[in-house]
């Protein structure tokens, strides 16, 4: 969390441990007992607090929801699963420390592409 704090939150931060918060229509991404962290307190747009459509989903390998869209639309799917299993396989996920919520986004990117190729699925008239 802190490598992702801009330099003026990280000079308020007085507490460790501090908890992710994920929820849409929240604007606190990190609380604790006594304090808490914006989205506006933080380097990178924290994924579930951005509006739907263009969103960073992995941030240590670039897998967004236009691109994955995009891949549904020209060729049918989106390998991007594919793509950061084996960037996991291979070391170089960086997760901890690059996604805002500290753990492994690949659940994320999984669920982001099942999402995305429903809605591609039901705007294709059939």
């Amino acid at each position: 969390m802190q490598a992702l704090l801009e330099p003026l939150a990280l000079r308020r931060l007085r507490e460790s441990g501090l908890t992710f918060c994920g929820t849409s229509t929240c604007p606190v991404v990190y609380f604790g007992v006594d304090q808490s962290f914006l989205a506006s307190d933080v380097r990178v747009p924290v994924w579930q607090k951005e509006p739907v459509g263009d969103r960073m989903i992995c941030y240590c390998f670039g897998e967004n929801e236009t691109d994955i869209r995009t891949e549904h639309e020209v060729g049918g799917v989106s390998d991007a699963v594919s793509r950061v299993r084996q960037h996991i396989a291979a070391g170089r996920c960086a997760c901890e420390v690059r996604n805002p919520r500290g753990t492994c986004c690949l659940g994320d990117v999984i669920a982001a592409v099942k999402r995305i190729q429903d809605s591609v699925a039901k705007a294709v008239p059939r």
